[in-house]
């Protein structure tokens, strides 16, 4: 059970950061070319999301979208009935929010000279973003993003409060079954370090990694 519990975290955990990497990219991309109304739009989502507490957005999105007739109607309610597909979608427009000004404050820190180059060599904005500070602002966002990362993976504990047989969901269902609170807790703690070990160790990697690539372009 509890073997089972590691692999819904995990699966949630995966699920969630590939679906808000994807959604900050493109919201970055929406205030990098400075549309106004996008813009203000991206402002308010961030500020929405990140000021309020992600159990109360993974209760909306549970509780909340069963309120709506035509998402039930939709293809999307394949989706939504399930609180798996509930929490991810939780997750992900939880870290999306945080990824969004990760992006945005590294994308400042590049030196304007940079951009000026660009522009220089005739690239568009598109090209500019896709190909010079993008990746400039992930290499540089990247030890926060980690970080980032961390919390989602420690957050997914919140997803059993919809009934989602996580590691804390199983956790929880066998402590009322057995009573053994302490030890259960302990080895519930032990594998989510192991697993916070397991990220800290491969953006490790990927720092040296990006660091050497680095050293050789210049």
């Amino acid at each position: 059970l509890l073997a089972n519990g590691v692999l819904t975290t995990v699966l949630l955990m995966i699920l969630a950061l590939a679906i808000g990497f994807i959604l900050s990219i493109f919201l970055t991309l929406c205030t990098y070319l400075h549309i106004k109304p996008l813009t203000w739009l991206i402002n308010l989502y961030t500020f929405f999301i990140r000021g309020t507490p992600l159990l109360i957005q993974i209760f909306l999105i549970y509780y909340g979208s069963s309120q709506f007739i035509a998402l039930r109607m939709s293809f999307w309610w394949v989706l939504f009935k399930h609180p798996f597909g509930c929490a991810v979608m939780a997750l992900a427009i939880n870290t999306s929010a945080y990824s969004v000004e990760l992006f945005r404050g590294a994308i400042n820190a590049i030196p304007k000279g940079e951009t000026e180059a660009c522009k220089t060599l005739g690239m568009s904005k598109l090209q500019m973003f896709s190909k010079v500070i993008l990746p400039r602002a992930f290499r540089m966002a990247l030890p926060a993003y980690s970080n980032e990362v961390i919390i989602i993976m420690k957050s997914t504990t919140l997803a059993s409060t919809i009934t989602l047989m996580d590691l804390m969901g199983v956790t929880n269902k066998l402590i009322a079954q057995t009573y053994e609170t302490i030890p259960l807790l302990c080895v519930a703690g032990v594998v989510y370090l192991i697993l916070n070990l397991i990220i800290i160790k491969s953006f490790k990697k990927m720092e040296g990694h990006f660091m050497k690539g680095w050293v050789r372009t210049t």
